[in-house]
């Protein structure tokens, strides 16, 4: 049993303790979850991604304006579903496995490759590591789109939801999505879908990220949409001095003065020997 706390990587070895005390009633700390609508299309001339910008912790908003679109290499990006951590650091650690894999080989990336990396990885923790993933980008063989799931299944489809509010986006999808469509249309159907998810989903909110992805660069669009802005106050908070009544006044008055101290005589002389 020693020996599990030097192996590298994740560590399980306080599931079986958590267990127990969850059902003894001890209320266990929550990791912070992305809730989240995810979602991805192809169109002609490459992929668009879409999610929304929601953190939950709990029944609480821990972060009104997170990014889940994340960066694997130039021409592919990952939008991320489940535990906040294990989104971000998944994501960040087979972004660094591409560059490596790029480098060695000295050949662009393919979509294809990360994915393989990121299902391997996923199934080697059976579904601890909390992250469901929508994998775009376009390479060799043009546009790609998976979706990989945090048991390390996959799917290949020309569009494709995850997340809580992935059933309000697929509603969306399947009823207004067509192939070879144009930049404009792509953009505007993934919007829909992630803001059909922000209405129905308590889990998805604040803002629409949307990023395009084509051959020769990629678009991040931060906040194309923001349908949870705001509005200013209708009236004004800040009340008139002398609006609560004053009941009492003390005036006090203090006298300052200085008092400089050169030396402390009598006392014993240190030792310095």
């Amino acid at each position: 049993m020693a020996d599990i706390y030097r192996k590298s990587g994740f560590d399980f070895s306080n599931t079986v303790r958590n267990n127990y005390l969850g059902a003894k009633g001890v209320r266990l700390p929550k990791a912070t979850s992305t809730g989240t609508t995810i979602v991805g299309c192809l169109f002609k001339d490459g992929v668009v991604l879409g999610a929304d910008t929601r953190a939950t912790e709990g029944e609480i908003v821990a972060d009104k304006n997170c990014e889940k679109i994340h960066y694997i290499t130039e021409a592919i990006r990952c939008c991320g579903a489940g535990t906040a951590a294990d989104t971000e650091f998944t994501t960040a650690l087979i972004s660094s496995n591409m560059e490596l894999h790029a480098l060695s080989t000295g050949r662009k990336p393919r979509v294809v490759t990360a994915m393989t990396m990121l299902k391997q990885m996923l199934f080697r923790y059976q579904g601890h590591v909390g992250a469901a993933l929508v994998l775009g980008g376009v390479d060799t063989t043009g546009p790609q789109l998976f979706t990989i799931h945090p048991h390390g299944s996959t799917d290949k489809l020309p569009y494709v939801t995850m997340g809580s509010g992935s059933l309000a986006a697929m509603a969306v999808f399947e009823s207004s999505w067509k192939a070879n469509m144009d930049r404009e249309e792509a953009i505007a159907l993934v919007a829909a879908a992630i803001s059909a998810g922000i209405l129905n989903d308590l889990g998805s909110g604040s803002n629409v990220d949307v990023c395009v992805i084509t051959k020769d660069k990629t678009d991040m669009l931060r906040n194309y949409l923001m349908p949870n802005e705001r509005d200013p106050k209708e009236r004004s908070y800040v009340f008139e001095r002398g609006t609560t009544a004053i009941k009492k006044e003390t005036i006090r008055k203090f006298e300052v003065t200085d008092e400089v101290i050169t030396g402390i005589s009598g006392g014993d002389a240190m030792d310095t020997s």
